[in-house]
């Protein structure tokens, strides 16, 4: 046993296992992060590509609360891009390619210096339990940490098993050992295990590939920066090259379906819908004749190449016939091939909205254990649940974010309250408020939130005070604003291709129009200070979506009043009487901690809701006379 009494164990160090020790260890706690390899800590298996749709979000949403993923970025980044920038700022999402070597590199060196955390080489195997509370780990060797809390974000982990045709290994990832006495352990304590698949493209080396068959992505050329304190990006920025299969390739594929993993049996977990291998391609989309396919850079000094599109689960030498049947791909040699992956996972209904298990106190889980996919939403998840694993440490209330604050709360709240039984990605459909969520207010939403945790410091706090100061002062003049008509005014208004004005207007009412930008307020009626461009951008879609705002916060309204009635701990809603059995066992699994996250569990009905609603009134009139209290 380790002499050495910890705080927290974070066990796996991939992007969720990252997060949560950084942000316990900076929160005060005494952290031990412990990973099966250490030269894999932060490993990019998959895209080596950070943010995306959605996903861009949730890394602004860290980084707004004080975590490292978006810093990271920065560091390592060798392409930017702003996807959705034709629809509304909404769904406006930043993606970068990254370095993947890089990102290792930077991150290691951050958690090997951050004060209150250990980073350890260890293939935790068996937690350590007394009276239904965590009390420590034990690894493969044998050998023992003591914690009262311990954050489970194992990753592909589980059981882990790789599928090249029909030859599998057991592997968390190609080429890294897998555990199978911790998934072995989750269930003896009476954990739901279910079973997941995800898999990666073959990796390509440049110099066998003809990039003149392909057209080049050029990144950005002034890109903003992922992180809100990042000041300059300084590594060089390199192209991506798109391409597109021919009815060749999905001939070859098709005719070697039954030696794939996927359709020859050999994989029993269920696949990701929305991120589906070629072998789903061909078979859920027989009229399509060409898919695309994007050459993306591993790094800046490796010649592999990231072959996204051509992933698959075939044997090797199918594999090399079907690379080398895309045009420009003839010539083409595989550094490492494409694979399938099925893993073990917990269903997340039986965590609470902290991400603590409801069975074992002090055990959290975060990332892919959780039945997700992606590094954004592992990361997020460990933020949140090193957030949380502090705070209980601490006697501090739990650290929770709902449905109208942050993508984070959109995702956790999916994932306890309706669970998943394939692997979870964010979208911006999931969040019905995303009007309200963009990416780039999260700091605005967020960053004071980051400062009470500790985990922002003081002086990024006062700069976004004063920023909304100057957004509010900006938007009250911009509305008192008269704007005249003229000749000049009109000229103007013809130059952006806008309606003259015969009558005075305000000038709010001329930059709701879609082709007036905030370059006419500085013609036609100019602030008298000068203003960030970060204020400017702010004032313009305030002003600009007023309306839709006004409405958002209407139903914003309505959803925290659900919110507001909560559901005590304990209560049994076996002894409600009007719901069907049906409803009575799914909410004693999930356990809902509000009427509101009763709402969204499936099959919950208005006719449901009002009967709970009766029952908790009731409830609460009979524990008020029990103890002899006034009821309000």
């Amino acid at each position: 046993m380790n002499l050495k009494k910890y705080d927290i164990i974070v066990v796996g160090a991939g992007h969720a296992g990252c997060e949560a020790a950084l942000c316990a260890a900076r929160m005060g706690c005494k952290v031990l992060l412990a990973a099966i390899d250490l030269d894999k800590v932060a490993a990019m298996p998959c895209s080596p590509s950070i943010g995306g749709m959605a996903k861009g979000q949730l890394v602004r949403e860290i980084d707004a609360l004080g975590g490292e993923m978006a810093r990271v970025t920065d560091k390592s980044a060798i392409a930017y891009r702003t996807l959705n920038t034709k629809k509304g700022p909404a769904v406006h999402s930043s993606r970068t390619q990254n370095d993947k070597n890089r990102y290792h590199i930077v991150m290691k060196a951050i958690l090997e210096n951050q004060a209150n955390l250990d980073l350890k080489q260890a293939m935790i195997e068996r937690l350590v339990t007394e009276d239904e509370k965590i009390i420590g780990v034990e690894d493969a060797t044998g050998f023992g940490y003591l914690a009262p809390v311990v954050i489970l974000a194992t990753g592909t982990f589980l059981s882990g098993l790789v599928h090249i045709g029909f030859k599998s290994i057991k592997a968390g990832r190609a080429g890294e050992f897998a555990s199978y006495g911790l998934p072995a352990h989750l269930r003896e304590l009476g954990f739901d295990l279910g079973r997941l698949k995800t898999g990666t493209p073959p990796r390509l080396k440049k110099s066998s590939i003809d990039f003149t068959r392909f057209k080049a992505q050029e990144p950005e050329e002034d890109p903003r920066p992922f992180s809100f304190f990042t000041r300059q990006i300084s590594l060089p920025q390199l192209p991506s090259y798109i391409g597109y299969t021919n009815p060749e390739s999905h001939d070859l594929v098709r005719r070697n379906l039954e030696k794939s993993a996927l359709y020859g049996g050999m994989i029993k977990g269920r696949a990701a819908r929305y991120c589906p291998s070629f072998e789903d391609k061909i078979v859920r989309f027989p009229e399509k004749d060409r898919h695309q396919v994007i050459l993306e850079p591993e790094g800046l000094e490796t010649q592999e190449i990231y072959s996204s599109g051509l992933g698959n689960s075939l044997p090797v030498d199918i594999q090399i016939r079907f690379v080398r049947s895309v045009k420009g791909l003839e010539e083409a040699e595989i550094m490492r091939p494409a694979y399938a992956i099925e893993y073990d996972y917990v269903n997340p209904v039986q965590l609470k909205p902290t991400l603590e298990t409801k069975k074992i106190a002090g055990l959290f889980m975060a990332g892919q254990i959780n039945g997700t996919s992606g590094y954004e939403e592992a990361a997020a998840q460990g933020m949140w649940a090193g957030i949380n694993a502090a705070c209980g440490i601490q006697g501090r209330k739990p650290f929770i974010l709902d449905r109208s604050q942050a993508y984070m709360g959109v995702m956790i709240d999916d994932l306890v309250t309706r669970g998943t039984r394939e692997p979870y990605r964010m979208f911006t459909s999931r969040a019905e408020y995303r009007l309200m969520l963009r990416e780039d207010n999260a700091d605005l939403r967020l960053m004071e939130i980051g400062h009470e945790l500790g985990l922002i410091d003081r002086d990024s706090v006062k700069d976004v005070k004063m920023r909304k100061t100057l957004i509010d002062g900006e938007i009250k003049r911009i509305k008192k604003s008269v704007i005249k008509p003229s000749v000049k005014v009109n000229e103007f208004l013809k130059r952006c291709g806008s309606n003259p004005i015969d009558n005075g207007i305000y000038m709010d009412q001329l930059l709701k129009r879609t082709e007036i930008k905030y370059a006419a307020v500085e013609k036609l009626a100019k602030s008298p200070v000068a203003l960030d461009p970060r204020v400017v951008r702010q004032v313009e879609i305030e002003i600009k979506y007023e309306g839709y705002f006004r409405r958002q916060l209407s139903e914003i309204e309505k959803f925290k009043n659900l919110e507001k009635i909560k559901i005590p701990d304990g209560f049994d809603f076996l002894t409600v009487h009007g719901l069907s059995n049906e409803l009575k066992e799914k909410l004693t699994l999930v356990r809902p901690v509000s009427l509101g996250q009763t709402s969204r569990i499936d099959g919950i009905t208005p006719a449901a809701l009002s009967v709970l609603m009766i029952a908790l009134k009731v409830n609460s009139e009979c524990s008020l006379k029990a103890r002899n209290l006034p009821e309000n």
